[in-house]
């Protein structure tokens, strides 16, 4: 039983102004795993106005200090990476596999990485007699998500500290177990008092208090499109800077030339990857109509070689994170059904034999129309829509038929066309045949998936303003 009733301000733990707490539920076994207090408005101004406080001398720091700071930050994760992976396990059911090689793994690489950008990113430039500098923004605001907890914390935190500013993290309350851990990994590696602050709570409250507050700069949210439009209205009468990446319904386009086992059986682990909750899984897989039968054949035999059961053993899937978010898919499913979706694999209901716990099939539908539901909706859950095209210019349109824009697929073996056809899809990040993750590549979507980028070089833009100072190099005087 995890109490962490606890917020951190100003270099210390401290008792909250607020007393109201909430139940974090462990979704393999549905009970109470630990407690959080939920913060209010007096928390976050606590927080906020020692994050001011601290960025008076944090800003100033030198290059070489923050890389001493990142190098101390990575040797303290790497203290803590099996507590940090047993945190997600507990918290957001993430197998233990999964937790330790992908989600805990990908905490201390964002860490890694913006440590090796900072030692050689250009905060000057000269241009004629004018020099551009690049400062840190100021006091951030970070919210994020349960699905990737730790991932999400580390890839907005790290480069905030490699540039210089401070910043207030309020984690989801549905997943806060990680975002504790991180925050002792953080105080053990000395980072200044008030440079790191955490409030837990929730949306409506410390959400909004956060991304309201004057004395914050900008605020960077991760999570549902319907909540980052709150976010941005909230923050709109303090004109600040909002980062936000949202939701998204990704097309995976498999050319008429691919390796079907190798890209439809992908395509599938992909969705099922971290129980179907990625906002850039390739929820749409569209494939040559005249091939649907193949496609069907393979996808059922991938779905089904998907295991799904207890989290700390052996089960490639674990549950999904809570019962709000098993109802919404389990509704979704129906949809599929009652819309006239051919249901290849899993469907409505739990997987037999696992009654408590929120579990959900892995589940493939196909012939699925533009028109239906889960063609359209983000479901965020184990489910796979495929979609017949009978060109490669029908399949690129359907592919951008969205109000979202996060990420897309592309298999073929030539390569000519699956450039091609990655230049005419509208999302951020396009992966070309299975490519690996790039933790230097920008991520970040077009349109309502949100706006602004994270990882690598590009994350650190978020978190700096450009000053032009005219006059800083005259010209020589002619001789």
């Amino acid at each position: 039983m995890r109490d962490y009733l606890k917020f951190y301000i100003d270099g210390q733990w401290v008792e909250p102004k607020s007393d109201k707490t909430v139940d974090v539920i462990n979704p393999a076994t549905e009970a109470v795993a630990g407690r959080v207090t939920l913060g209010s408005v007096e928390d976050v101004d606590l927080a906020v106005r020692a994050a001011r406080k601290a960025f008076a001398t944090y800003s100033q720091t030198s290059r070489e200090e923050r890389i001493d700071l990142l190098e101390r930050i990575i040797a303290e994760y790497q203290k803590r990476f099996e507590d940090m992976a047993k945190a997600i396990t507990e918290e957001m059911g993430a197998p233990a596999w999964l937790a330790q090689r992908a989600q805990a793994a990908m905490g201390i690489a964002h860490v890694q990485t913006s440590l090796q950008v900072l030692k050689d990113y250009r905060f000057e430039e000269d241009r004629g007699t004018t020099r551009l500098v690049k400062e840190p923004i100021g006091v951030c605001a970070f919210i994020t998500p349960w699905n990737w907890p730790v991932n999400q914390i580390a890839c907005k935190v790290a480069p905030a500290l490699a540039v210089g500013c401070t910043m207030v993290l309020k984690p989801s309350e549905v997943a806060p177990f990680s975002a504790w851990v991180w925050t002792e990994i953080l105080e053990a590696a000395g980072v200044p008092a008030g440079v790191f602050n955490l409030v837990n709570g929730d949306g409506p409250t410390v959400g909004a208090a956060l991304s309201s507050h004057p004395e914050v700069d900008m605020v960077s949210f991760t999570g549902s499109t319907r909540a980052g439009i709150e976010v941005a209205k909230n923050a709109a009468p303090t004109v600040k800077r909002v980062h936000q990446e949202l939701g998204g319904k990704s097309p995976n386009i498999i050319l008429d030339d691919a390796d079907f086992q190798r890209a439809v059986g992908g395509g599938v682990a992909s969705v099922m990857m971290n129980s179907g909750q990625s906002c850039n899984a390739p929820t749409r897989m569209l494939v040559p109509a005249g091939r649907m039968d193949e496609v069907i054949a393979i996808a059922k035999a991938a779905a089904e070689a998907h295991t799904v059961g207890d989290p700390s053993g052996n089960s490639k899937l674990g549950p999904v994170v809570s019962e709000v978010q098993w109802t919404k898919i389990q509704g979704l499913i129906q949809k599929g059904v009652d819309e006239g979706a051919t249901l290849v694999a899993g469907g409505p209901g739990k997987p037999e034999g696992l009654e408590t716990g929120y579990y959900v099939k892995p589940t493939v539908f196909a012939n699925v129309t533009p028109d239906m539901t889960i063609a359209k909706e983000e479901i965020f859950g184990p489910v796979l829509s495929i979609l017949g095209y009978d060109s490669v210019d029908e399949a690129v349109a359907i592919g951008n038929d969205t109000e979202y824009g996060l990420a897309a697929y592309v298999s073929g073996t030539d390569a000519g066309e699956v450039r091609k056809v990655a230049s005419k899809l509208r999302a951020g990040q396009v992966n070309l045949n299975g490519a690996s993750p790039d933790l230097m590549a920008p991520f970040g979507g077009y349109k309502m998936s949100g706006n602004g980028r994270e990882w690598g070089d590009h994350a650190f833009g978020e978190f700096l303003e450009t000053k032009a100072i005219l006059g800083y190099a005259p010209k020589q005087a002619a001789e």
